[in-house]
């Protein structure tokens, strides 16, 4: 009995020590690495960062930069903790270092919220000491200038590039570079067209840059603001001037509109016309119709005398030739 005691204590112990062995060989590596870089770690805590499904050499490499950079306010739980919310570790860490390095005032907290947030933090930290230049338009969205019109009708083309530098405590909420680009193009639109003429602006750039400049762009946005520069500026098409040729056609077609509407009245009014005189034709017809009637009439009862009779048709035979005269006169001539 007391032999098959020792026999199982013995195949434990040796299993025991297996155990031990394949532990300290997967993470030996790492808990010697941390513990020479003075950033310890427990074999404990690298056993539940892997229970946890959190991979121990990520967070012993960041917990081992920011040691190395005298950041001792940052523990592993911390570390652990950005893991699991989704959060990108080295980048976090690799800001607060940069952030650290250059004076700017950023802590863990504000660090994993921005980085949470969708940003790129340590991005965010270089642009805050080098400062970026955008474009503006944005050649990416098809568009090489921002067009605008001054008050005498010439166009302007313009390109500027606008300086910014990012500021840490607005990157949460922050507006981005599109914000930017659309405010600043907005505010040349509105110089432009402000303007009295395309000369005073051709001749003074600059007076876009201050104007735009003073509106407090970066209000509400993720960047500060540093200079606005106008790159280029052209002139384009004479707006002005299509505009009042189009008027101009425009005004034309309505006027020949207007003047066939009034050459349809006067074609009806004419067949109209032309109807009232056959009409009163055919009542003189009618008229001459009834004349013999009348005669006829008047013979019948004694108003009218056969002398009477030759009389007329003898005036008639008269009033006949002198037209036929009167017509052959005109035809002669």
């Amino acid at each position: 009995m007391l032999n098959t005691l020792l026999v199982f204590g013995a195949v434990a112990l040796m299993i025991g020590i297996v155990i031990v062995f394949f532990i300290f060989l997967y993470f030996g590596q790492i808990w010697i690495r941390a513990y020479f870089s003075n950033a310890r770690v427990s074999f404990g805590n690298l056993i539940g960062m892997n229970l946890r499904k959190i991979p121990p050499a990520l967070i012993v490499e960041a917990f081992i930069r920011v040691r190395k950079a005298g950041l001792d306010d940052i523990d592993t739980k911390s570390l652990e903790t950005h893991f699991l919310s989704g959060g990108d570790i080295l980048s976090v860490v690799n800001a607060l270092i940069a952030a650290d390095k250059a004076g700017i005032t950023l802590n863990f907290k504000n660090a994993t919220a921005i980085d949470l947030a969708g940003r790129d933090v340590f991005e965010a930290v270089r642009t805050s000491v080098n400062p970026k230049v955008i474009d503006c338009p944005d050649p990416a969205k098809g568009r090489q200038t921002i067009d605008a019109v001054a008050k005498d009708g010439i166009q302007l083309k313009a390109k500027a590039r606008v300086t910014v530098r990012a500021n840490i405590d607005r990157l949460v909420g922050g507006a981005t570079e599109e914000t930017i680009i659309a405010r600043v193009g907005e505010g040349i639109v509105t110089t432009i067209g402000s303007s009295d003429s395309h000369k005073t602006v051709l001749e003074n750039p600059d007076l876009i840059s201050k104007r735009v400049l003073a509106k407090g762009l970066d209000s509400g946005t993720a960047f500060e603001i540093l200079s606005i520069d106008i790159a280029d500026i052209d002139v384009g098409t004479n707006i002005g001037a299509q505009l009042q040729a189009d008027q101009a056609d425009a005004d034309k077609r309505v006027a020949q509109a207007k003047a066939e509407e009034r050459r349809a009245a006067a074609v009806a009014l004419e067949q109209e016309m032309v109807a009232k005189v056959q009409e009163m034709q055919a009542k003189v017809v009618e008229a001459q119709a009834e004349v013999p009637l009348a005669m006829a009439s008047a013979f019948r009862e004694g108003n009218l005398g056969i002398l009477d009779y030759y009389r007329i048709e003898n005036l008639k035979a008269d009033t006949e030739m002198r037209s036929s005269i009167s017509d052959g006169g005109t035809e002669q001539e």
